[in-house]
């Protein structure tokens, strides 16, 4: 269920190397990187579940809460569109409309919860 777990950090190259050595113990290597350098996702294959390190789309200082976010796993980008309209018509705000991300890799929806915790919605493909 779900797809990856995200956390910033504002040392994002000594992150990077720990994050790399870490979960290389459990199988885990890098699998994705954003194009701009801001994102890497760690995996054991290319897909869920994933772990990723980011520096903060705001530019803002990562805290415990910022650039944390849950991804729940969606079997296509119709069903991350129909996931973000229900969250969306229980009360969640927009964060980030659905569509294509990492240059058409991903499909993503954005919300923020009522207590304003991040969630996407999220599959491979566009």
């Amino acid at each position: 269920m779900i797809a990856y777990s995200m956390l910033g950090s504002n040392d994002f190259d000594k992150a990077r190397k720990f994050y790399g050595a870490l979960l290389a113990d459990l199988g885990a290597k890098e699998m994705m990187v954003r194009p701009d350098g801001g994102a890497v996702f760690f995996g054991t294959e290319q897909g869920p579940p994933m772990f990723a390190l980011v520096k903060p789309h705001d530019g803002k200082e990562a805290s415990s809460g910022n650039g944390v976010m849950v991804a729940f796993a969606a079997k296509d980008p119709a069903q991350v569109k129909s996931l973000y309209d229900k969250a969306i018509t229980l009360g969640a705000t927009c964060d980030g409309e659905p569509g294509p991300r990492l240059d058409g890799m991903v499909s993503c929806g954005y919300v923020r919860d009522f207590d304003g915790n991040k969630l996407n919605f999220f599959c491979m493909g566009s």
